[in-house]
């Protein structure tokens, strides 16, 4: 499949989204979409807007669709897949007209939710029996469920890390560092690969923030006049590890000639030791080790190089929250949908990723981190937008790639700098921001 990312935060806006119900049509009443009763209660055709081109394409989600139909045979379900998901649904939520069920895209500030969305439930009930849920919670009500979460990491060949006498798991960055350079010295495999010219992998190493030190409202924390880069921080420690990768040669040879889809074929081969990724890209690994004839249980995943009171921490962070169109004419038969394929599906079990629901066990993929007693941090969306307002003021971009590229082109000496002055002027830079933010 093609690109896929674990969405952390509100993008910037590059269009200002109206507020919905002034065309009179009567649909939005901000009532609670509930599911029916009965299977039999509802009835009609409902459309699902997706990002999964892939899934739609193969005719995956048309089998979700069918065994679906067999609970609620009145109701019929049509998918339609946007290559550019985000930008596409943003023009759409213009109108009414943007799908009964919907990825909730990040270009739609929180506290708007409300105005597009149809209510879910209190947060009361549904904070206790799925995770993630305080993600799209505003006003004491919850208006997305996440289709799964992610885990973030290190997705990693074992057979390279083995034939460079590594055998466990680096613990501190220093450490990773050293790894990596056995790997160099001893393999004929790049060490790491950044994904840079693609560019979005490189949002992966924000959703590290909570994961150094094991807190899950690490990234509340930043919502404030903080200096979020200054030593010892978490977003030093991250941002410090991927420029010393660099700096150290310890990556490709020439940053602005990767390629997402053939970075899946390298690994699987042993070209690529390293990358950094969600949990979510493991069963892509191995699905290309199969095809590439090489054996997919050599795919692993590792924990970021930190510990707390030696415990490796990861930490949960939401894939996109399924909504309701607080226009759709179906909303009974669109929430029945939503409950069905987070519960009932198997759809997030399939993908090995992290389950929406609390009490569902952790995916195979991540039987490692189970077995290595790896403590998942689900992380607070409390402040997010908060936080998405200081970062946007600010125009840095924690969740977009244009910081983390030139922090990459300083480490290869592409743009003049050091890592201390950059993070020292993007701490000046949030700062300054969270000032005005509000006031």
């Amino acid at each position: 499949m093609g690109k896929k990312k674990t969405l952390t935060g509100t993008l910037v806006a590059t269009a200002i989204l109206t507020a919905a119900g002034c065309s009179g049509q009567g649909t939005a009443s901000g009532e609670t979409a509930k599911a029916p009763a009965e299977p039999g209660d509802v009835s009609g055709t409902i459309k699902v807007l997706t990002h999964r081109t892939d899934l739609v394409q193969n005719g995956t989600m048309d089998k979700y669709a069918a065994e679906f139909r067999k609970i609620y045979p009145t109701v019929k379900v049509e998918f339609e897949a946007l290559t550019d998901y985000e930008g596409e649904v943003k023009i759409r939520m213009n109108t009414e007209d943007y799908g009964d069920v919907l990825m909730i895209p990040g270009v739609v500030a929180k506290n708007d939710y409300p105005k597009f969305f149809a209510p879910l439930g209190s947060s009361a009930d549904l904070g206790g029996k799925y995770r993630f849920s305080d993600k799209t919670d505003v006003g004491g009500k919850v208006y997305g469920i996440a289709q799964f979460g992610t885990a973030n990491g290190f997705v990693y060949n074992k057979a390279v890390w083995k034939k460079a006498g590594i055998t466990d798991w680096p613990t501190t960055p220093a450490e990773f560092l050293r790894d990596l350079a056995a790997i160099k010295s001893k393999t004929d495999s790049v060490p790491y690969y950044t994904n840079f010219k693609d560019g979005w992998p490189l949002t992966a190493w924000s959703n590290n923030v909570g994961t150094v030190t094991c807190d899950g409202k690490a990234n509340d924390k930043l919502a404030g006049a903080v200096s979020p880069w200054k030593r010892g921080s978490e977003l030093h420690v991250i941002d410090s590890l991927l420029h010393d990768v660099v700096k150290g040669g310890l990556s490709e040879k020439d940053p602005s000639t990767t390629n997402w889809e053939s970075s899946k074929g390298l690994i699987a081969r042993g070209k690529i030791a390293t990358m950094h990724l969600g949990s979510w890209a493991i069963t892509q690994m191995r699905d290309a080790a199969q095809k590439a004839g090489t054996d997919p249980d050599d795919i692993g995943f590792m924990p970021f190089p930190t510990q707390e009171h030696g415990t490796f921490c990861a930490t949960l962070a939401s894939d996109y929250q399924q909504a309701v169109n607080i226009h759709s004419d179906h909303k009974s038969a669109a929430r029945a949908w939503i409950d069905w394929f987070t519960l009932k599906s198997g759809y997030s079990q399939k993908e090995g990723a992290v389950p929406t629901l609390k009490s569902a066990p952790m995916p195979d993929t991540l039987q490692d981190f189970v077995d290595n007693d790896v403590r998942f941090v689900e992380r607070s969306e409390a402040k997010t937008g908060e936080v998405n307002a200081i970062d946007n003021a600010a125009e840095i971009g924690l969740n977009k790639p244009d910081y983390r590229q030139k922090l990459v082109d300083i480490a290869r000496g592409a743009q003049k700098g050091s890592l201390d002055a950059y993070l020292a002027d993007l701490d000046k830079r949030w700062n300054e921001a969270a000032r005005t933010v509000g006031s």
